[in-house]
């Protein structure tokens, strides 16, 4: 069994800075890509950022230069660090991975979501 526990999302002001983290525990043998999606109210989820197992990392062009992701292999960790935050950045973001279990099977796995609001 894998689980994924994301934390780091809450209120802010436009023009604010959060931090989001998604630690994976369980079954794991190694981990492939690192993924960020957001989902807003009405709306499909959505691809933010990705960070594949050699540290080449891709965005979403509203994202690029205000959003950072990086991965800590040692501790099965996803980060996202969002700067400048709009308006148009809130949502419900949601982690995830592609994981190779002790049994050597790759599934994909997903975090329960963390809600970002960025509001005056």
């Amino acid at each position: 069994q894998v689980q994924l526990v994301e934390s780091g999302g809450g209120l802010v002001q436009p023009g604010g800075s959060l931090r989001l983290s998604c630690a994976a525990s369980g079954s794991i043998f190694s981990i492939g890509a690192m993924s960020w999606y957001r989902q807003a109210p009405g709306k499909q989820r959505d691809l933010v950022a990705m960070v594949m197992n050699g540290d080449r990392t891709d965005y979403v062009d509203s994202v690029k230069g205000r959003f950072t992701i990086s991965r800590d292999g040692a501790k099965n960790t996803v980060y996202l660090q969002m700067n400048s935050l709009k308006v148009e950045d809130t949502a419900v973001y949601y982690c995830n991975m592609n994981i190779r279990r002790y049994d050597q099977i790759w599934s994909t796995y997903w975090g329960e979501g963390t809600q970002v609001t960025v509001s005056s």
